[in-house]
């Protein structure tokens, strides 16, 4: 085992880690944004909203990720030219972060409705007899304290979900892991740089998990 062409081919590899972590953010905001929105309406007394949001987290749950992001890679372009009339290219990181979105927001959803519920029913009653309305209980006194208490699985949810960026390479999107796939491959020393890969994304899975850990004794205190 020979890792010393590694610290030369930082540059790429650190151009990788780059796509990877920006597909991690993203994802996990827009995950987060349409996961709470789709968690209000699974929480809404219209079974017609609600049955919709069921039936939307009920499917991206059963499907695999892979599949979700090779059928957005090859299905936004089409959507896009059905909206606009023109074509658009959306390219692999556009299909990978809307595929990333959709499907982590099933996951998400159900981490904000178990903090929601978590909440006694008391507090929305107390802020509805103060004059809120229901959107500003939730804005003000629900959700905030939801987050604190659901910041944990959140945490552990967004490292599954940087484990999974791995699979862009389906798409030929050149994350950490395919960029060290693909220096390894040309200097003829794969298995070096897929160690090393390997020790990167445990080493980061490791501390996010110590520091997911951290957050939940620090919400049960």
């Amino acid at each position: 085992m020979d890792f010393s062409a590694i610290p030369a081919a930082w540059p790429i590899l650190w151009e990788g880690m780059a796509t990877t972590l920006q597909l991690l953010v993203l994802g996990v905001l827009g995950g987060v944004a349409l996961g709470t929105l789709l968690a209000l309406l699974r929480l809404s007394p219209n079974r017609w909203l609600a049955g919709f949001a069921a039936t939307y987290v009920n499917y991206f749950r059963s499907i695999p990720l892979l599949l979700v992001i090779t059928w957005f890679y090859f299905a936004v372009p089409f959507a896009l030219r059905a909206i606009t009339g023109e074509d658009t290219p959306v390219g692999a990181f556009g299909a990978c972060l809307v595929a990333f979105i959709m499907f982590e927001a099933a996951y998400f959803c159900e981490i904000v409705r178990a903090g929601i519920q978590a909440i006694p029913k008391g507090q929305m009653g107390a802020a509805q007899a103060l004059g809120m309305s229901y959107g500003q209980c939730m804005r003000l006194v629900i959700l905030p304290q939801a987050f604190r208490k659901m910041a944990p699985l959140l945490l552990q949810q967004s490292i599954i979900l940087f484990q999974d960026t791995s699979l862009v390479y389906t798409v030929g999107l050149m994350d950490f892991l395919n960029a060290a796939r693909s220096r390894g491959d040309i200097l003829g020393q794969a298995h070096e740089f897929l160690i090393f890969a390997g020790l990167v994304y445990f080493a980061i899975s490791f501390l996010a998990t110590r520091l997911a850990k951290r957050l939940q004794k620090g919400v049960a205190a």
